[in-house]
C-alpha cells in the first residue's frame, strides 16, 4: 500500500493536465461545428467576420498592469505577513520577492501607458514639446 501513493502522485500530475486539456477542446468543440455551419451558408465575407467575432473569447481592452501590480504587491504583503506570523524568514523572503514584482508591474503600468486616450494624451504631450 505504500508503493502505491507516490505512484498515485506521479499519475495525479500526469491525469489532471490531460483531463483539463480533453476538457478544453470538447467545449469548444461545439462552437467550433456550429461556425462552420453557419458559415457555409453565409455568403457575403463580411458577415463571416462578424460571425467569428461573436465567437471571439479574447479580451477587447488591453491589460491594467497597475492594477495587476497593485494586487500582487499586497499578495507580496501577504506572504511577508504569513511567515513573519506562522511559517518564518524563507517565506517573509517569499513575500518580499512577490511585492517587488508587483511594484515593478505598478511602475510598468505606469511608465507604458495602456488604454487610448492615455497614448492619445501621450502623443498630445510629445507633439507640444
Amino acid at each position: 500500500m505504500a508503493e502505491l501513493i507516490p505512484i498515485l502522485g506521479i499519475l495525479t500530475g500526469i491525469i489532471i493536465p490531460l483531463a483539463v486539456f480533453v476538457w478544453l477542446y470538447l467545449e469548444g468543440k461545439g462552437r467550433r461545428e456550429t461556425a462552420l455551419e453557419i458559415a457555409k451558408h453565409l455568403d457575403d465575407p463580411a458577415q463571416v467576420e462578424k460571425l467569428l467575432s461573436v465567437f471571439d473569447e479574447r479580451k477587447k481592452q488591453p491589460i491594467d498592469y497597475r492594477r495587476g501590480g497593485v494586487i500582487t504587491m499586497f499578495v507580496g504583503v501577504g506572504l511577508f505577513l504569513l511567515g513573519f506570523v506562522a511559517f518564518g524568514p524563507v517565506f517573509e523572503g517569499i513575500g518580499w520577492l512577490v511585492g517587488a514584482i508587483g511594484l515593478g508591474t505598478l511602475v510598468a503600468g505606469y511608465l507604458y501607458p495602456n488604454t487610448s486616450e492615455e497614448i492619445s494624451y501621450a502623443v498630445e504631450k510629445f507633439e507640444e514639446n
